[in-house]
């Protein structure tokens, strides 16, 4: 399924309208300014935990937000290896959603491939996000920055961190492949 960057920022839109909050309502309830919260509406990189937090607070299903499918599936959601709904929203970055479809989900389980930080001496952004995560490494090395503690994380190894700490990640020494477990 291919999907088309610009519906997402719309059905975004279209939450955030239909939950009653205005731009400056959605960013003062995430804790983001407001050109930050605009910019989920408009910009192609938007990092996926902020879009699965908007879609939380406006009581919408991010799946949704993304396919335009409500969820349907109550009992169990199987995806097979080198399946799962792939997700394009930050530059390089790959995301596979591995329970798009599972109403009521409590929990967002995304395989992702970090690509190679080819800028090492520059200083990675932090972001914020509501919720908790737990990243667990299948492949590769990934750097990861809570508050300000660095961690290098290797095959095998795992972190889970209350997401509204400032963090920053990349892949070093080639690509990364790990699973990220958000939990608004």
């Amino acid at each position: 399924m291919k999907i088309d960057i610009t519906a997402i920022s719309a059905r975004l839109k279209e939450a955030r309208e239909t939950a009653g909050y205005s731009v400056k309502d959605a960013a003062a309830k995430m804790s983001i300014s407001e050109a930050e919260y605009a910019a989920l509406e408009t910009d192609k990189d938007v990092k996926l935990s902020l879009l699965s937090e908007a879609a939380a607070i406006f009581g919408a299903d991010l799946a949704a937000i993304l396919t335009g499918d409500e969820p349907r599936l109550k009992q169990y959601e199987v995806t097979k290896n080198g399946g799962g709904l792939p997700i394009e929203r930050r530059a390089g970055f790959n995301y596979r959603h591995y329970a798009p479809f599972f109403k009521g989900r409590k929990l967002e389980p995304i395989y992702v491939t970090a690509p190679e930080n080819k800028t090492p001496d520059v200083e990675l952004q932090k972001s914020t996000h509501a919720g908790q995560e737990w990243d667990f490494i299948i492949k590769g090395q990934l750097k990861v920055i809570i508050g300000n503690n660095t961690e290098l994380l290797s095959a095998g190894d795992g972190i889970y961190y209350d997401s509204a700490t400032p963090h920053a990640m990349a892949a070093v020494g080639g690509d990364c492949e790990f699973l990220a477990v958000l939990i608004n």
